[in-house]
């Protein structure tokens, strides 16, 4: 992976997606997602978010704390998304 250095935090840069995840059907993409967060679930043990990245979570939460009407719950989203 590639990255550069920003207010001493460092930023990965972005590659396109394969054509063959590109082109796949929006609900083959959005289980392929869901895929990749189970991986990352199961290996957060070798993982440490850096202390802005749990400044930034932080602010988000705060934000969600403050405003709890706004918003939808991932399942609705999902549910859109997949069409269902």
């Amino acid at each position: 992976m590639r990255g550069r250095r920003c207010d001493g935090e460092m930023i990965m840069t972005q590659f396109p997606l394969p054509p063959e995840i590109r082109f796949l059907p929006i609900p083959e993409r959005v289980h392929l997602v869901e895929q990749i967060w189970d991986s990352i679930i199961e290996d957060e043990g070798k993982f440490q978010l850096s202390d802005a990245q749990k400044a930034e979570l932080d602010r988000r939460l705060d934000a969600d704390d403050a405003s709890p009407g706004r918003g939808e719950p991932w399942e609705v989203v999902k549910r859109r998304l997949l069409g269902e």
